[in-house]
């Protein structure tokens, strides 16, 4: 009997012991934490249903193929919502624009902003068309273990100019600033710079305008559900609250692990969905192999953290879109303060999502939730005392908030809390409370990420948001696909 061990329950690791298991491999899923979902956590806060995220869900086929590898389909297991607008931006001045999913909406959008972008934006339509046909559909589900690998990427690499930011590239078709803004921000939500991070990442915008944005019904922990219950139905083995402590070796060989609680078990292949800096320095730490991948590992450029602050309101607002953007009086300073300095700005830009806009149920009758996102600097960068600095920073996000779109709302909050930097580094083992992980810039892409096999230990691979082709649903599902392949074809 084939045998497999994924640590780390999260999108990225469900995905890969379903593929497993699927396949016939005998399969244990084993994650530190009471529930499955990585940083897709939730909580229930007084009858308040506040998902970690993420908080929408983009190429939801990607999704419905875990399911088709066995026959199944997803829909009978978990409703998917569509959300509309897919954004609102806003910016201090007041001006807002809606991503609408709609064409003629859309050209409207920007027709309103500035009627000389048009003609650029079909232009830059039809780019982002072809980053998305081979970035993601030919490069984006297969395995960088080599240069050879690379090479056949840069052909494509070199028609779309990667070299170049998603901010330049959107900059060359559209002049308006505010729209620029508004086709680069995307990049944020997978931990990377617009005017750093390659311009390949146009492809987003494709991968939206073909699939849409959705959302679960129930919230995304719903979707986490249906996938831990689907690998259990195949016939895997799901271990919760027990946190691998240690990946056994023999010689170039990985042979089992080990968990906090005292279990043991050896498998014939292990994958790691897990943290690489934690997987190599604290799970390998014993070994050679460990010590210098981790070393490597953290030298590399990693993407900033987050502060999230969820909170159930009494009211409902119809008037508030699943998704918005409120922009600050600066973008490239503020993200370079961010990303570079190391600074937590008086400034800021909030990522204010409103599940129950789409799905009521997630709230009492009559109450609202919401969730504001804020990129902060990583621990490595700005190792303040959060403890202290935590609850300073929610009151003047909600104040922002409250400034901005919604009057009285200090007044109507009835629960409320915050997610900091600390809290990824001690629930997640993220390096530095990242985020996302290792920053997605052109040096670090395909083979430049973390293999999906390790180069020495021949049954240790890895799948998730560090690997090839990055974070995000799609990413980290794209990983599992093509880690998945490696290890089916690596016990045939």
């Amino acid at each position: 009997m084939r045998t497999a061990a994924v640590i780390g329950a999260g999108f990225g690791g469900l995905a890969l012991a379903i593929r497993l298991q699927s396949a016939g491999v005998d399969t244990t899923l084993i994650e530190g934490r009471d529930q499955p979902g990585g940083r897709a956590y939730a909580w229930e806060k007084g009858g308040f249903i506040f998902d970690a995220g993420p908080t929408i869900i983009t190429d939801p086929d990607c999704l419905r193929e875990l399911w088709a590898l066995s026959g199944r389909v997803m829909d009978a297991d978990v409703s998917l919502l569509p959300v509309s607008p897919y954004y609102r931006l806003n910016w201090p001045d007041g001006t807002s624009f809606d991503h609408a999913a709609d064409e003629a909406q859309l050209m409207r959008e920007i027709a309103r902003i500035s009627p000389a972008d048009a003609a650029g934006y079909q232009q830059f339509l039809q780019y982002a068309a072809g980053t998305y046909a081979k970035g993601y559909l030919e490069f984006g589900h297969v395995p960088f273990l080599d240069m050879g690998a690379m090479a056949k990427a840069l052909p494509m690499m070199a028609r779309y100019q990667a070299w170049r930011s998603l901010h330049a590239m959107v900059s060359r078709y559209v002049k308006d600033e505010k729209l620029r803004q508004a086709f680069s921000f995307q990049t944020l939500m997978l931990g990377g710079n617009p005017f750093t991070a390659t311009a390949l990442y146009a492809l987003i915008h494709k991968l939206e305008k073909d699939g849409g944005l959705w959302f679960p019904r129930g919230g995304t922990n719903r979707l986490v559900a249906a996938m831990a219950a689907h690998f259990q139905r195949l016939g895997g083995t799901l271990r919760l609250g027990d946190p691998v402590v240690r990946i056994e070796t023999l010689g170039d060989a990985a042979t089992g692990l080990a968990t906090a609680s005292g279990w043991h078990q050896e498998f014939g292949a292990i994958a790691s969905n897990a943290d690489p800096v934690h997987s190599y320095r604290d799970l390998l730490g014993h070994t050679v192999r460990g010590q210098k991948a981790a070393r490597a590992l953290e030298a590399k450029r990693h993407s900033p953290s987050a502060f999230i602050l969820h909170f159930g309101v009494k009211g409902s607002w119809p008037g508030i879109p699943h998704h918005m953007i409120l922009f600050g009086p600066r973008y490239e300073g503020l993200l370079k303060d961010i990303f570079e300095h190391g600074v937590l700005a008086e400034d800021m830009l909030i990522l204010l999502n409103h599940p129950t806009v789409t799905d009521p149920s997630l709230a009492p009758e009559g109450c609202s939730v919401f969730q504001a996102v804020v990129p902060v600097p990583h621990l490595g960068k700005l190792p303040i005392d959060w403890n202290r600095t935590g609850p300073i920073l929610a009151q003047r996000i909600l104040a922002e908030i409250e400034r901005r779109l919604m009057p009285g709302l200090a007044d109507r909050v009835m629960t409320m809390f915050h997610y900091m930097p600390t809290d990824f580094a001690a629930d997640l083992n993220a390096h530095m409370g990242t985020g996302y992980g290792l920053e997605p810039t052109l040096l670090q892409g395909g083979w430049l990420r973390v293999h999906n096999r390790d180069d020495r230990i021949a049954n240790l691979y890895f799948a998730g948001a560090a690997t090839h082709p990055g974070a995000g649903i799609p990413g980290v599902l794209g990983s599992a696909k093509a880690t998945a392949a490696l290890m089916l074809a690596d016990m045939a």
